[in-house]
């Protein structure tokens, strides 16, 4: 890892410390913990009214997040969950009532004080199907394939290697297994540097990536079914989005690898419903034309 990425990733690790110790320190207060001071477009207002009730005060308070993940993976009974930088634990802890005492929720956070905060929220609130972990989301502490769902909220553009991020998603992740993420991600147009100028990367605006450079990483990973969905605005040209995509299962593997050699005109499948052209960048029908394929339709 470069000095700068070293650096970047000290300063976000100090920006988290720094708010779960007002969280902690609140509580100590007559009034109860203090929430993060955070705008409209983030933290515990995105989440439903009955949601943030069911929770401790301590786990809403420290909310910092784009979004409601838990919402966004549609999460069901059994399913075993992780959460890429968990924080003080809000989408563990609704994760883990979604899921159900025949699942479990994984928190992983490389923030000490989020992670004392997260267990003492876990304790207020008698979760006994959840663990929290220590460690980088570039390398997740969990074997492979037994995930089901992976789940994050405005963490992933904080990472300072976001391929890995994709890779070791996709990796613990069963086949079948799913991602439901929320984050922010920048319009196509928007270059690195214009980026930065609309806020900081600690910020969740400067280390965006846009739409097209978050699907070419999910599809680079194995990822398929990408879907990235903006909810609302944060910043000119910038936006909370929800992302979900899909781990293939061996079946769908294979079944892909058997399109993909049965092209012909630029085109897979050609002439049937599930024809798409080679070059994404490019429709069927301009695939077609330019290869002077005799069927058209």
């Amino acid at each position: 890892m470069s000095e700068q990425s070293t650096d970047l990733r000290e300063t976000v690790r100090q920006r988290y410390a720094a708010a779960a110790v007002k969280v902690t320190e609140g509580d100590t207060a007559c009034c109860g913990p203090q929430p993060v001071e955070v705008d409209e477009n983030f933290g515990s207002t995105l989440y439903a009214a009955d949601e943030r009730d069911a929770l401790p005060a301590e786990a809403v308070a420290a909310s910092l997040g784009c979004g409601n993940p838990t919402a966004v993976a549609e999460l069901r009974e059994g399913e075993r969950v992780l959460d890429l930088g968990s924080g003080g634990g809000i989408d563990v802890l609704l994760s883990a009532r979604r899921v159900g005492p025949t699942g479990k929720a994984y928190g992983l956070d490389m923030t000490d004080e989020m992670l004392a905060l997260a267990l003492a929220n876990a304790e207020r609130a008698g979760a006994t199907n959840v663990e929290f972990l220590k460690g980088a989301i570039e390398a997740v502490p969990l074997p492979a394939n037994t995930i089901d769902v992976v789940i994050s909220n405005c963490v992933i553009n904080l990472s300072v290697d976001k391929a890995a991020v994709f890779a070791e998603t996709f990796r613990v992740l069963k086949p079948g297994g799913r991602i439901g993420v929320s984050d922010v991600v920048a319009d196509d147009a928007l270059t690195s540097a214009q980026r930065a100028e609309r806020g900081d990367y600690v910020g969740c605006i400067a280390g965006a990536l846009s739409f097209a450079e978050y699907r070419a990483g999910l599809e680079a990973a194995g990822f398929t079914g990408v879907e990235i969905t903006p909810t609302h605005p944060v910043a000119d040209g910038m936006h909370s989005a929800n992302v979900r995509a899909v781990k293939p299962s061996s079946s769908e593997e294979q079944t892909d690898s058997n399109v993909a050699t049965d092209a012909c005109c630029g085109v897979t499948a050609c002439c049937t419903s599930d024809e798409r052209p080679a070059d994404p960048s490019t429709t069927v029908a301009e695939a077609k034309a330019a290869s002077g394929c005799g069927c058209r339709n």
